[in-house]
């Protein structure tokens, strides 16, 4: 499914879960998907994986991952006044996007 709007988080923004069992917790976020809306936040969404060795050398297990969490499941936490926010993007005369915290209106990217 192909997302119609631009996609709004990044890597290495920090962000606070809004449903699931991991309500409320925050983490930062290591790898996103704009093709399915998934994003891997670190520490968040931990799995667990029962593997078997497939070749040599290779030792068997369980082995513990993040899972991806859709992103409307996460909320941007403003690194400026702390808080759960929107984010908006602005479009300067030169045609550079900014995001921006439509809470205390600061820009994200500097």
């Amino acid at each position: 499914m192909a997302r119609t709007h631009p996609f709004r988080l990044r890597k290495g923004d920090t962000v606070e879960v809004l449903t699931g069992r991991d309500r409320g917790r925050q983490g930062v976020i290591d790898r996103v998907v704009p093709e399915t809306g998934h994003l891997v936040v670190e520490g968040i969404n931990v799995r667990k994986r029962h593997t078997k060795p497939r070749a040599m050398g290779q030792r068997a297990g369980i082995i513990e991952f993040n899972a991806p969490l859709d992103a409307s499941n996460v909320m941007l936490v403003c690194q400026h006044c702390g808080a759960r926010s929107r984010i908006g993007i602005r479009v300067s005369r030169r045609g550079v996007r900014t995001r921006y915290c439509k809470s205390c209106n600061e820009p994200l990217d500097e």
